[in-house]
């Protein structure tokens, strides 16, 4: 009978290892492919319990507050309330514009103006000096107003690299100017005042 080397028959056991070794792991990676759920993107909503995106929100009344939410999008299909210290969400402090009863605050000042987000847990509330961020565009004769927006704030959310797009946020805590087509001197419609 023919006798094998020992270090022949060592480096045939290491090919046949290495080989089983690297054909599991193909296996192993393959079956993961697809069935993952990682986190595609993130977005901003004004429920906890089902993702709503909206692009504007907009806060009545003297102290109005809207509450902020982060919801993942998996790549499973899954959306997911977000919570935790990885949230951080931003407002801009540079609004897009001036209200008609002057500019727009700071919201990032101390204390906030027109606006502070509170933070970590994305509650907007109205505070001094209050604002009116609408503008009554309708042209005598009409005696009904029409309001188009004319300035905002960005909020953004940010969770583990990613950045949700951007909510714009208006205010309506101060009334607007009174003139023959706003003879109740309303900010918007809904109609909301001081």
């Amino acid at each position: 009978m023919r006798k094998i080397s020992f270090w022949r028959y060592l480096a045939v056991n290491r090919k046949t290892l290495l080989t089983a070794l690297a054909s599991g792991l193909l296996i192993f990676s393959m079956l993961g492919c697809g069935t993952t759920d990682h986190l595609q993107s993130i977005q901003l909503s004004t429920s906890n319990t089902s993702e709503t995106a909206g692009s504007t929100l907009t806060l009545y009344g003297i102290g109005g507050t809207a509450q902020l939410y982060t919801w993942g999008n998996y790549s499973n299909g899954k959306q997911v309330l977000l919570y935790g210290n990885d949230i951080a969400y931003q407002i801009s402090s540079t609004p897009s514009g001036a209200a008609e009863t002057g500019s727009l605050g700071d919201p990032n000042a101390s204390p906030a103006q027109t606006v502070q987000l509170t933070t970590p847990n994305g509650l907007l509330t109205a505070v001094e000096p209050f604002a009116c961020t609408y503008e009554n565009t309708a042209v005598p004769p009409s005696t009904t107003p029409a309001f188009a927006v004319i300035g905002w704030y960005t909020v953004t959310s940010t969770y583990k690299g990613f950045t949700s797009p951007p909510a714009f946020v208006t205010l309506a805590s101060a009334g607007g100017i009174t003139s023959s087509s706003n003879p109740n001197g309303l900010c918007t419609n809904p109609p909301t005042g001081p």
